[in-house]
C-alpha cells in the first residue's frame, strides 16, 4: 500500500491535527501513531487569529488542536472560548498542561473525539490543518453552520469554495509541506439566498413590483430582477449575512445597486438607482416566497 493511501485510510477514522501534519514517509504502522507532530508556527497561529478577527465574543473549535496553542493563544490573547479536538492522547495531555500553565482553563478545553462527529453548532470560528479531502467532507456541514462562523485553513483550501482573504507567509522554521511558506486561506459562512424573492417599492412615485430569482454557489450570487416590463441580470456575492446585488448601468439602463442584511426569509436594506448626482437611494425589503437549492460544486464529494 502507497504512502498517500496509508494516510486516506487513517485519516478516515482519526484526526489529521491543525498543528500537525501527516509526514508520509514516516508512516510505518496503523493508528494513531502515523502521524508526527509538527508544531505549528507560532506566527502562523497568529496570522490565523488575526484573518479571523477574533474576540472575546468568539468561541474558537481547532479542528485537530495538537499541543493546544490555537485555542490557548485565542484565549490567552484575544479573550475567546472554545475547544480543540485531538485523537491523540499524549497531545492532549500536552494541551492542557499548556492550558493551565497559560492560565485559561476556565475558557478553553479539549475532546478526544472524531473531528467528522463533533458538534461545530457554537462555534463562531473554526481553524483546520487537514488534508484536502478532509475538507471537502466537512465543506458542506461548515456550510450549513450560522452566517457569518468564519473559518481560517492552513496550507490546504476547501476547494471551489473561493477565499475571503488568502495570505502567504515566509515562515523559515517550516520544514513541511511547502517548507519556509505557509498559506492560508480565511472562509465567512454566508448566508443562504437561492429561490424567489419579491418586493414592493415606490419608485418615482409608482408602486413597482420587484421579482428577484436568485441562484448561489457558495459566497457567489446571480439570476436576474424582473422590474416592471424590464428583465435585468443580477451578479453579486454575499459576506455572510450582507448581499449586494448589481444590475443594470449599460444599454441605457440606470444602474442598479441592492445592499442589504439577509434576516431568515427577509432582506432589508437599500436601493441605489444611477450614479452621481443622479444617484436616487431607496428603502429596499424583500422577502423570500420560494426556496431554492444551492448550486452543486464541481468537486462535491459523494453522500
Amino acid at each position: 500500500m502507497s504512502a498517500a493511501k496509508k494516510i486516506l485510510q487513517w485519516s478516515a477514522g482519526a484526526v489529521i491535527a491543525a498543528s500537525v501534519i501527516v509526514a508520509a514517509p514516516a508512516m510505518a504502522q496503523s493508528g494513531k501513531g502515523d502521524v508526527v507532530y509538527v508544531p505549528t508556527p507560532q506566527i502562523v497561529v497568529d496570522t490565523m487569529l488575526e484573518m479571523a478577527k477574533v474576540t472575546p465574543a468568539d468561541f474558537v473549535i481547532d479542528l485537530g488542536s495538537g499541543d493546544g496553542r490555537i485555542v490557548i493563544t485565542a484565549a490567552s490573547k484575544h479573550g475567546a472560548r472554545g475547544f480543540g479536538v485531538d485523537l491523540d492522547t499524549v497531545l492532549l495531555k500536552m494541551a492542557n498542561q499548556n492550558a493551565l500553565k497559560a492560565n485559561v482553563t476556565d475558557k478553553v478545553h479539549f475532546v478526544e473525539e472524531n473531528l467528522f462527529k463533533t458538534d461545530l453548532s457554537k462555534a463562531t470560528v473554526i481553524t483546520s490543518y487537514l488534508l484536502p479531502d478532509m475538507n471537502l467532507r466537512l465543506r458542506s456541514r461548515i456550510m450549513a453552520l450560522k452566517p457569518g462562523t468564519r473559518l481560517v485553513a492552513h496550507d490546504y483550501n476547501f476547494g471551489d469554495w473561493d477565499p475571503d482573504e488568502q495570505r502567504e507567509l515566509i515562515v523559515p522554521e517550516k520544514k513541511v509541506g511547502n517548507p519556509g511558506i505557509s498559506y492560508l486561506f480565511a472562509y465567512i459562512v454566508p448566508a443562504r439566498v437561492p429561490g424567489r424573492w419579491q418586493s414592493l417599492m415606490s419608485i418615482d412615485g409608482r408602486e413597482t413590483p420587484l421579482e428577484f430569482n436568485l441562484g448561489q454557489s457558495f459566497q457567489e450570487v446571480d439570476g436576474k430582477v424582473e422590474i416592471r416590463d424590464r428583465s435585468l441580470n443580477l451578479r453579486g456575492r454575499l459576506t455572510g449575512e450582507r448581499v449586494r446585488l448589481l444590475a443594470g448601468g449599460r444599454d441605457g439602463v440606470p444602474r442598479h445597486e441592492f445592499t442589504g442584511q439577509v434576516q431568515g426569509d427577509q432582506i432589508k436594506g437599500t436601493l441605489a438607482i444611477g450614479e452621481g448626482a443622479s444617484r436616487q437611494q431607496l428603502p429596499w425589503v424583500a422577502k423570500l416566497v420560494q426556496r431554492g437549492e444551492l448550486k452543486r460544486a464541481a468537486d462535491e464529494p459523494a453522500q
